[in-house]
């Protein structure tokens, strides 16, 4: 509970971080000044890139007390504004999903070898990134809580699949070894609402701990605010509640 006699400090900066394969890729990390111990949240971007947006993510949840690391999973891709290097990820059929999932893995680690960490960390994205965030809770073990918001091909056929994506991840959903939060609008096409019923059926199927919101008038990428099309404040600030109320109780209680 905020009180405003509290002390509040942030501290926020790009750090080298050890990904996959032992690679050494850039992140973007912000934390809450003081002792802590504080819970972490590994944020995956999204497909229009290491963005703004993630920047401003992660001194969101940094200011609401949680360690918030995204790394640069475009980083093999080169440098140059993040538009062209969207571009050309994307002109590659997207990042691998193994090597996706092994900057995800180190960033994982990461946050759990800090001294003011209570060791626990969640995994956070949309878009292409809540793909990648439901991929890695299914093939890495150690994550505590997952956050899919509006996800697309997490429900994949197999004529789908590619040589960068070769699984679909809700195929690895017995894997899965931590609760899931799946934010979707039903007016979205990637994931369609057929797909979000198919990934809820396997979840139950599984017995796996989930909580699913489905909004109306909602699109995707209903968040971005810098996108007046898309964006849906009403939608959105509910989501934003039930993130909070659910790495509460998956990653701060004890």
């Amino acid at each position: 509970m905020y009180t405003t006699d509290q002390y509040e400090g942030m501290l926020a900066e790009t750090i080298p971080l050890h990904g996959y394969n032992g690679d050494v890729i850039n992140a973007y990390f912000a934390r809450p000044l003081g002792a802590g111990p504080f819970p972490g949240v590994v944020l995956v971007h999204h497909m229009p890139g290491w963005d703004e947006w993630y920047r401003e993510a992660a001194h969101r949840f940094a200011y609401h007390g949680y360690l918030a690391l995204s790394p640069n999973l475009y980083f093999r891709a080169g440098h140059g504004t993040v538009e062209d290097v969207a571009a050309r990820v994307r002109g590659q059929g997207g990042v691998p999903d193994d090597q996706a999932v092994g900057d995800i893995a180190g960033a994982m680690r990461y946050l759990k070898s800090l001294a003011y960490s209570n060791g626990k960390v969640g995994v956070f994205g949309t878009c292409s990134g809540g793909r990648h965030a439901y991929l890695a809770a299914c093939k890495v073990k150690g994550f505590n809580a997952v956050i899919d918001c509006w996800g697309g091909r997490v429900v994949m056929g197999v004529d789908e699949l590619t040589p960068n994506q070769p699984v679909a991840p809700v195929d690895l959903t017995p894997d899965l070894s931590c609760p899931v939060l799946g934010l979707f609008g039903n007016e979205d096409s990637s994931p369609t609402p057929a797909q979000v019923d198919r990934h809820e059926q396997v979840l139950i199927e599984q017995g796996k701990e989930y909580e699913f919101q489905r909004y109306p008038g909602a699109g995707h990428g209903f968040f971005y605010y810098q996108r007046p099309a898309t964006y849906r404040a009403e939608q959105a600030i509910d989501g934003w509640k039930k993130i909070w109320a659910f790495l509460e109780k998956n990653l701060c209680a004890r």
